[in-house]
């Protein structure tokens, strides 16, 4: 059974730090590009960063580079999105994702809550 299971979200003030992790299970995580979207309140879910399997490549919105940073740890199937320098419009819902189009696989986790404010 496939699972991703969120971590780490909360409420945080402008200008703080947050650790989002995400555990995953049931598949080969290190086969997998893994993301993290968010999504804010009357918005569409957005891409926030990507962490490709084998390169450890990763991709940002231009909304976060400099202050997110995406990591993963392939012995301990977990994803991490490390955030600082929050602002309020970081505000969402935090998605993880895993995904390999060549065979169609696309996973999601349920979410965790992030809130900036003060």
């Amino acid at each position: 059974q496939v699972q991703l299971v969120e971590s780490g979200g909360g409420l945080v003030q402008p200008g703080g730090s947050l650790r989002l992790s995400c555990a995953a299970s049931g598949f080969t995580f290190s086969n997998y590009r893994m993301n993290w979207y968010r999504q804010a309140p009357g918005k569409e879910r957005e891409l926030v960063a990507s962490i490709f399997s084998g390169s450890d490549r990763t991709n940002y919105a231009d909304s976060v580079k400099g202050r997110f940073t995406i990591s993963r740890d392939n012995a301990k199937n977990t994803v991490y999105l490390q955030m600082v320098s929050l602002k309020p419009e970081d505000t969402a819902i935090y998605y993880c994702n895993a995904n390999w189009p060549l065979i169609g696989r696309d996973y999601w986790g349920q979410g965790t809550q992030v809130t900036v404010s003060s």
